[in-house]
This record gives C-alpha cells, structure tokens and sequence, in this order.
C-alpha cells in the first residue's frame, strides 16, 4: 500500500499508475521495458484488480432538493 493505494508487490509503483499508464496508450511491452519490476502477471493483476473494482462500484444519486 502506498498512501492508501494498491501497488504492484516489491515495487513502489501504484496500480492506478499502471492503468493510467495504459490508458494513455502505452503497450505491455513498453511497460515491461520501462519499469524491469514488473511483470506480464503484475500487468494483468491490475487489470483485474480494476475490473473487480468498477463491478462492485455502486452509484447514488440524490434528488437536487438533497442538503
């Protein structure tokens, strides 16, 4: 855990980096190339920890009168 955050094991670097890092367009070679820390498995992990985590996300909306 790095402030609060899951991170990739024997690494300081966050798995939302990572994400964001793919989102941005970045292939799993150029992370694997960039970060040597990281493994294919690590990649993956993340992706299903984000997965995982948009399934159980719950979404309230309140009435616009709500204080």
């Amino acid at each position: 855990i790095l402030v609060g955050k899951p991170i990739i094991k024997g690494t300081r670097l966050a798995v939302k980096f990572i994400i964001d890092l793919l989102a941005q367009g970045w292939s799993e070679q150029d992370i694997l190339q960039n970060y040597t820390g990281v493994t294919r498995q690590d990649i993956l992990a993340c992706l299903a920890y984000a997965s995982e985590t948009l399934k159980i996300e719950r979404i309230y909306t309140l009435p616009l009168n709500a204080k």
